[in-house]
């Protein structure tokens, strides 16, 4: 009977969609044995090891869907160059305790090179490490894929679909398009989001300039002030990181 019972383990398994205990049941078995554990011990063992895996597919499948650029994350950001930047705070943004439970947004200003993406695309990863689900966009391709939503009468279901995500990372707002129907789209995801789902934007203009943005001021008012009610604003005020390496390149090239 136990012989019968222990080939039928894979099939049982494998109907229960348990297949780190099902690849791994066998040599845990026999280490078991060696070391005489108890029942409880191997099946603990068993559990963690499916857990772990679990979680490591978990991570891998957000990150997939993300659509964060390859090769932005913290480790790869170069604090020395962006001094304004504090690392400790940044790291504890990272961890995503308590700012997005609340809603609350991420602010990233600064020129063009700076870095802003490369960060916020680094907080988007380690917030997906760390069991969230992230969602990085350029705000002009969301834009056009929103508009395109209301012209068949689906934003709605659009925006509710964005709202799935635990954070929403929008590059670059300051190129959206200064169009009513753009806007219009873009301020309604704003005012969606508001003390419910967290944005992490990165823009090139100041607020005082977002009338370049939002033409009309009563929106441009009303998006700010949903946007800094409960956020963390981050100015990058260095030179560009691309240019200093553009003409560092260029010297050695002469040289």
């Amino acid at each position: 009977m136990a012989q019968t019972d222990a080939a039928k383990l894979p099939v049982l398994l494998s109907a229960l969609r348990l297949p780190s205990i099902n690849r791994l049941w066998q040599p845990l078995a026999e280490e078991a044995d060696r070391e005489g554990w108890g029942c409880a011990r191997f099946l603990a063992a068993l559990c963690e090891h499916e857990l772990a895996e679990r979680d490591t597919r978990r991570i891998a499948r957000h990150m997939a869907q993300s659509n964060l650029p390859a090769g932005k994350d913290l480790a790869s950001f170069d604090f020395a160059c962006a001094p304004t930047v504090n690392k400790p705070h940044i790291e504890a943004i990272a961890k995503g305790d308590g700012w997005l439970e609340s809603g609350g947004n991420i602010l990233l200003f600064g020129p063009s090179g700076t870095g802003k993406t490369h960060l916020a695309a680094a907080i988007g990863a380690a917030l997906i490490e760390n069991g969230k689900r992230i969602l990085f966009t350029r705000t002009t391709e969301l834009v056009q894929k929103l508009q395109a939503a209301r012209r068949d009468l689906g934003l709605p279901k659009a925006l509710e679909k964005l709202h799935r995500f635990d954070c929403l990372i929008l590059d670059d707002l300051g190129y959206a398009q200064k169009d009513q129907a753009e806007t219009s789209v873009l301020f309604e995801l704003i005012a969606q989001a508001y003390e419910t789902k967290s944005l992490i934007i990165t823009c090139n203009q100041p607020f005082t300039e977002w009338d370049k943005i939002f033409p009309d001021k009563a929106m441009t008012v009303a998006a700010i002030d949903r946007l800094v009610h409960h956020a963390t604003i981050i100015e990058i005020n260095t030179e560009s990181y691309r240019r200093k390496i553009a003409l560092k390149n260029n010297r050695n090239t002469k040289i």
